[in-house]
């Protein structure tokens, strides 16, 4: 009588099966996850925020020639904005504030000043890590727009 046995009690058949399984539910799970995270980022159409960009080039332009200064304090529960430079702005500003890659910790808010000149914005939690500051006038004349990376309660100058 042959010692063999038959070839799902050997552990080698396993093994080669185990191998190629691993790798289509690896598959299935890849698949899952692209179909329910899409990519904010991407542009429906491309072309108009492409002609959109310039338009907003010439406003940074324009604020840069007028000299358009302003100084940003973040701590952890508020956002204090107060200019420094160009001619006196009292109108209310458009402010937006966007997180580099999460789109849901953005904010986009009117805000008017108070009596000494300071924009305040309420933060509901604390603003760390890289963000862009986006200033607005309210007629839409000019932008102010920059990059920062916040680590602690800082001061940013932004022209």
């Amino acid at each position: 009588m042959s010692d063999i046995q038959p070839w799902y009690k050997q552990f080698w058949p396993w093994f080669l099966i185990l191998l190629p399984l691993c790798a289509v539910i690896a598959s299935f799970n890849l698949l899952f996850t692209a179909l329910n995270n899409s990519d904010s980022l991407v542009a429906e159409d491309y072309y108009k925020e492409g002609k959109a960009i310039n338009m907003d080039l010439q406003k940074v332009n324009y604020a840069k020639q007028i000299g358009m200064q302003y100084l940003a304090v973040i701590d952890d529960n508020t956002v204090e904005i107060t200019q420094h430079g160009g001619p006196a702005y009292t109108a209310a500003l458009n402010i937006h504030l966007y997180h580099r890659t999460i789109e849901e910790h953005d904010i986009e808010l009117k805000v008017t000043a108070d009596g000494s000149g300071v924009y305040r914005i309420p933060l509901t939690e604390t603003m760390k890590g890289p963000w862009e500051i986006r200033i607005e006038g309210f007629d839409s004349q000019w932008r102010i727009q920059q990059r920062i990376d916040i680590t602690d309660d800082v001061e940013y100058w932004l022209n």
